[in-house]
């Protein structure tokens, strides 16, 4: 979220189908970082703003002790950093001899502010929680990177969709903080349109529930989460897999069936509308001009919440001075806006970029 449900043919309850196994070389292992007295761009703080992660493989020093082999992995809207433990981002990147070697590498996969078990609204401050954006999000990111694990450069900073456009904020307020960038699933601009149409609808929704309280409510305003989740699905989906995996009315209704009351059950709707918000701000079209490190940007031709039709990426990508934007083609076998999140269509693509990036 905003990365896609998993299609029919490969999503399953809890424990009734068969688990593919994640190939990691070495086990996750995660912790908590605090940041005492945060200042959010709405001029609001928090005294304690924990940010919390996961890494994979062991740095790698130099010989004044600076991590040489960093990578940051940012998740999308709604998500966290264990979503690259799925199969489909693991299994192709993480394993020996994989681009993101973890025998090699050492992956760093934040949860966002307002994610995850980062500090969000359902802590316990519900709609006094700071009214965080994207550049709060990049702003505890970094310091995470540089204050806590003291990196001065990353090896790479890849994300898909939010994550891909904290990849943009990234690249233009840190250009020398990385040596590559690979934003997936997204587009550098303000969000407004058919995107913020529908993100609208969302935060409408959730608000126009009688059971909302102004965010103060006891039970969740199950009207407006329904709605939102129906949303949410339609956005994250591609039509000509789901066209080819339910062919039948039957099959589209058991879907339904069973998607929506388990995604509906993820949700809090103070995080959501926190979430879903928090783009308000987002436009690094401007100062394109200043990402200075070798950048690759990839969408997908049956992206619904980035389409093709809006003729962006050929357009916008000759600002970067060493950028390149890759449309991967619409088939029955791409996800829509999730394949960002599916290694097997744009591994070569990263390959070149680590590749060309070598000497950066």
């Amino acid at each position: 979220m905003i990365a896609s449900p998993a299609s029919p043919a490969t999503r399953s309850k809890p424990g009734t189908g068969p688990t593919k196994r994640v190939l990691v070389p070495t086990p996750p292992r995660e912790a908590d970082y605090v940041i005492k007295d945060f200042k959010f761009r709405s001029g609001e703080t928090l005294p304690e703003l924990k940010i919390h992660y996961l890494t994979l493989g062991h740095p790698v020093r130099d010989s004044v002790g600076t991590i040489q082999n960093a990578v940051l992995v940012l998740h999308g809207t709604g998500g966290t950093g264990r979503q690259f433990l799925s199969p489909q981002f693991a299994n192709v990147l993480y394993p020996a001899g994989g681009l993101l070697d973890t025998t090699r590498l050492y992956i760093i996969l934040p949860d966002g502010i307002g994610h995850g078990n980062s500090s969000k609204p359902s802590d316990g401050r519900k709609m006094k929680f700071p009214h965080y954006d994207y550049d709060d999000m990049v702003e505890a990111q970094y310091r995470l990177v540089t204050q806590y694990f003291g990196i001065k450069q990353l090896r790479l900073v890849m994300g898909t969709s939010m994550g891909g456009m904290h990849t943009w904020v990234w690249g233009e307020t840190h250009p020398e903080a990385m040596r590559a960038l690979m934003p997936l699933g997204c587009n550098p601009v303000e969000v407004a349109g058919r995107n913020r149409l529908w993100r609208y609808m969302i935060l409408d929704a959730i608000r126009s529930d009688p059971a909302w309280h102004d965010g103060d409510y006891v039970n969740q305003p199950s009207s407006g989460l329904r709605t939102a989740a129906d949303l949410l699905i339609i956005a994250g989906t591609a039509p000509a897999l789901m066209q080819r995996e339910m062919p039948k009315r039957d099959t589209v209704e058991r879907y339904l069936d069973r998607a929506l009351p388990a995604r509906i059950a993820q949700l809090d709707a103070n995080d959501l509308l926190y979430q879903v918000d928090a783009s308000r701000n987002y436009n690094p079209e401007p100062n394109l001009e200043k990402i200075t490190a070798p950048l690759v940007w990839v969408n997908s031709a049956d992206d619904f919440i980035n389409p093709p039709e809006l003729g962006l990426g050929d357009k916008l990508i000759t600002r970067v001075k060493r950028g390149r934007f890759v449309l991967i083609p619409a088939s029955d076998q791409t996800h829509g806006h999730g394949t960002h999140t599916w290694a097997e269509f744009w591994k070569n693509e990263l390959a070149t970029l680590l590749h060309d990036s070598e000497a950066n």
